[in-house]
């Protein structure tokens, strides 16, 4: 006999709530970028309880400064410049379905407890592998994907990323506030280039001033392990240990592999400037157990994400699309 709904709802909540909700780090287990921005909700963090677009506060120097002396009159102006990024909500979700056949073919309530909670594991496997994996995607005019990485480091100058083309945004002196960095030459992976990775992205000297995470693929992450180890340079991960990720500790910044990172790609982050934006009610929140329709009483459960990968600086970030 197929669980009724009641129940079928006790165990998926039983699911969740064990452990001190340990199912819960399902989603946060395989990217440490989804670790450290979503779980552990480091760099910018918001939740905003709706509206047409997800609008985020740009932080560079537009505005009138200048030295002056006794008796000086001094600029009161504000000066007319884009003040907000703006991003699309992006939603995915994951399904979990328990088929009547299936139910039927489970003899006793502890096989079908089983089902239940591979079922809905499976769903927050899916999703967060399809969240991992977008955290890279190419700019797209319309894609349902999030605004990735590759859009936020792209170097097409009148290409909008966050509705603002690089050449829509110019300083007095000439430079590009908004500008997108992906360096395309092949280049073959030293410590040296991540020192220029963290130098052509820097903002100003000082504390929060250079990226302070680099992510690649684990076989370049392997490179630079055989580089620090053979001179004895390294230490673990300073962040990435504290959430059991592998990583290793480079002069000031945090140096990690992702299985979902593009190949021949490392990108230079700096977190004070890139995070999530997350809606109120879009938080890995699931729905209730329905009938599918049309269905022999198959039931099916979704788990929905509200969000986008937010940046409020893009010069802070750099990406490397051909290293070997």
């Amino acid at each position: 006999m197929a669980l009724p709904f009641e129940e079928l709802e006790a165990i998926t909540n039983d699911y969740f709530m064990a452990d001190d909700g340990k199912a819960v780090d399902i989603y946060f287990y395989s990217s440490f970028l989804l670790n450290y921005l979503l779980k552990q909700q480091k760099g910018i963090w918001k939740r905003p309880e709706g509206g047409q677009k997800i609008r985020v506060p740009l932080e560079y120097s537009g505005q009138e400064a200048g030295f002056y002396k006794r008796g000086d009159t001094i600029s009161s102006d504000d000066k007319e410049s884009v003040t907000a990024a703006y991003f699309r909500w992006k939603h995915a979700y994951g399904n979990a379905t328990i088929y009547r056949v299936d139910e039927l073919e489970n003899a006793g309530r502890y096989a079908e407890v089983e089902l239940v909670v591979q079922r809905v594991a499976g769903a927050q496997k899916s999703l967060t592998k399809l969240l991992a994996e977008s955290i890279y995607d190419l700019p797209s005019g319309d894609s349902a994907r999030l605004t990735g990485l590759r859009a936020c480091c792209n170097e097409d100058a009148d290409l909008a990323y966050g509705e603002i083309a690089e050449n829509d945004l110019v300083a007095a002196d000439g430079t590009k506030p908004w500008e997108g960095k992906m360096v395309s030459t092949a280049t073959n992976l030293t410590l040296g280039v991540l020192r220029d990775m963290a130098t052509a992205a820097k903002l100003r000297d000082g504390a929060g001033g250079k990226p302070d995470l680099i992510v690649m693929p684990e076989s370049l992450w392997n490179i630079i392990a055989d580089l620090l180890q053979v001179q004895q340079r390294f230490t673990d991960g300073k962040e990435t240990a504290k959430a059991g990720f592998t990583g290793l500790y480079f002069e000031g910044k945090d140096v990690f592999p992702d299985d979902f990172c593009p190949a021949k790609h490392a990108f230079a982050l700096n977190s004070n400037h890139i995070g999530f934006a997350v809606h109120r009610d879009g938080y890995f929140m699931r729905s209730k157990w329905k009938v599918i329709p049309d269905s022999p009483e198959d039931r099916t459960m979704k788990i929905y994400f509200d969000g986008n990968l937010i940046v409020n600086n893009r010069k802070a970030h750099i990406g490397y699309s051909n290293l070997s």
